[in-house]
């Protein structure tokens, strides 16, 4: 039993590894980009990135509409058919799913592109919005059929495809943005729109680029022969019966998997709007506004988030193969191991974000007012919230509790509507922030209170390293207020050049810090096992 343990914590530390490489270096490009392209956007910058945010906010929703919710439903429906040895029936499946998903995303992404003046009039964003939308359902054309391939990969626990597929979707994309909008602001006609729109298309030439990939390795593996030809021992197995079965299964996950997504469109269908009612803001100082607290943290915050999201994926196949083979102490470690590589991250770091926020926010979009820094301080502390949910979320229909999933969700969104308005009219443009963080506390209880009894978690383990990894983070917040006060000395983080430099210099130091104190109390130790012993040597610590 420890070996098969020890095999899945192996398991689960390669998969997250890929999966976090390519997460953030995608999530790193997409919020690196944003500097020479805010800069090429002149005095347009934060209106651009207002209008280029509601887009993918309603873009994001179509996505998880148009999949279904299928490439953890399929990693999952996938892990389950391996683990009873009929590895024919994830064959069938797929073969089903890929012309079901080719299908689905015309129609949604026709439904999208014809619903974009409504959404635009929704938003508050006006015509300008439009054409930013009907960019980008193109990208919902092919998405569907991309996610049933890198589920597909998931569930085999070959995250390496779906990693590389990632991360060259994110490349070209960004390629394709940057110059684009080069050559509109720069050479061109100048118009802002214009270069959003074009920014938004590379959403669809990105994700050319990750198909390609995606069939290389199929191609590579052997596995796209298996597709694409029909064995003649399948003839058994009912292709539609599995297809069905699946989108049954899929349904919770792009119920709760679209929380974020869903408050974020709450947030742009009422702010704007209440706002035009409750002050003398014009359109286009809301617009500023929505991108302080939305547009703009979401950069980072993303990139945060990334490393939860792979973390949630990584042990959905996992963490099914226990319950179908009712091995829930191994369950209860996996979920145990999971939320403290969470937590073990997103302290430190969001605490990190927190300190450095005035010149991070500098590097990518000048020196902020008093407004955008408290938007985005509010922003980052709630990344914890959001990247708990995050993994909670799948976790728990992992375990086949899709109804109790879904109803601690829309609890959540209750929530969220019952909250919205009056926080706003309060508290103006911190009120979608107070509003989508209380509303996700509540279907977090739930959801690890369910997730506890199925598994028959003991917490202890699990609020020791969460005080650990607290007790650390305070340890590098002193340190870390050190090195700012020295740093005070010697130069002053006015411009982005200097925000870089202090940025990298003290999120250096606190890292270095976190690192070697985790090594020190073997904090570290479970989540990259015998590497631990191999740094503490070359560091020389006992």
């Amino acid at each position: 039993m420890s070996y098969e343990t020890t095999s899945q914590q192996q398991q689960m530390l390669r998969g997250t590894a890929w999966l976090t490489a390519s997460n953030f270096i995608s999530r790193l490009l997409g919020a690196v980009y944003i500097i020479p392209w805010y800069i090429w956007m002149g005095q347009h910058g934060a209106e651009a990135n207002g209008l280029f945010t509601m887009g993918y906010n309603i873009y994001a929703w179509f996505l998880l509409v148009s999949t279904a919710g299928v490439p953890v439903a399929v990693a999952k429906q996938v892990a389950k058919y391996n683990t009873i040895d009929k590895e024919e029936h994830s064959f069938a499946l797929i073969r089903e799913f890929l012309k079901f998903m080719l299908v689905l995303g015309l129609i949604f992404s026709g439904i999208m592109y014809l619903m974009a003046p409504f959404f635009a009039s929704m938003s508050g964003g006006g015509a300008d919005l439009i054409p930013v939308m009907q960019s980008l359902s193109w990208a919902v054309l092919i998405f569907p059929s991309m996610s049933v391939i890198r589920g597909f990969f998931q569930g085999f626990n070959n995250l390496k495809p779906y990693a590389i597929s990632q991360i060259s979707e994110q490349v070209i994309r960004v390629i394709w943005m940057l110059l684009t909008a080069y050559f509109i602001m720069k050479i061109g006609s100048g118009d802002y729109v214009e270069a959003v729109t074009q920014s938004t298309f590379a959403a669809f030439v990105g994700m050319l680029a990750s198909m390609l990939v995606l069939l290389f390795y199929l191609a590579k593996t052997g596995m796209l022969r298996s597709i694409l030809r029909k064995p003649k021992k399948s003839a058994g197995i009912s292709s539609r019966s599995l297809l069905w079965d699946t989108i049954r299964e899929a349904i919770p996950f792009i119920i709760t998997g679209s929380a974020i997504q869903l408050f974020q469109i709450i947030d742009q269908a009422t702010f704007i709007n209440i706002m035009t009612q409750i002050s003398d803001y014009t359109k286009s100082e809301l617009l500023v506004q929505f991108a302080y607290f939305s547009a703009n943290p979401n950069k980072i915050t993303m990139i945060l988030i990334a490393v939860a999201t792979s973390i949630g994926g990584v042990g959905i196949p996992l963490l099914t193969e226990n319950y179908v083979k009712g091995d829930f102490r191994s369950g209860a470690r996996l979920v145990q191991d999971n939320l403290s590589m969470l937590l073990f991250f997103i302290f430190p770091t969001t605490v990190g974000a927190v300190m450095v926020a005035s010149p991070l926010y500098t590097i990518f979009y000048g020196k902020p007012d008093s407004l955008a820094l408290g938007l985005f301080i509010c922003a980052m502390l709630q990344t914890i919230i959001l990247s708990t949910y995050t993994v909670l979320a799948p976790m728990i229909q992992a375990l086949f509790q899709n109804k109790k999933a879904i109803l601690y969700f829309f609890y959540g969104v209750l929530v969220k509507l019952s909250l919205q308005v009056p926080m706003i009219n309060l508290f103006h443009a911190y009120g979608p922030l107070i509003s989508t963080t209380v509303g996700l506390l509540l279907p977090i209880f739930f959801m690890f209170r369910e997730i506890r009894k199925v598994v028959g978690l003991n917490p202890k383990n699990l609020l020791k390293r969460l005080l650990l990894s607290m007790i650390l983070t305070i340890a590098m917040v002193i340190l870390v207020l050190l090195v700012e006060y020295l740093l005070s000395f010697i130069f002053q983080p006015t411009n982005r050049m200097n925000s870089f430099i202090y940025v990298a210099a003290v999120g250096g130091v606190g890292m270095l810090v976190y690192i070697v104190l985790s090594l020190k109390v073997r904090l570290i130790d479970r989540f990259i096992g015998q590497k631990a012993d191999s740094l503490r040597q070359r560091l020389r610590m006992k």
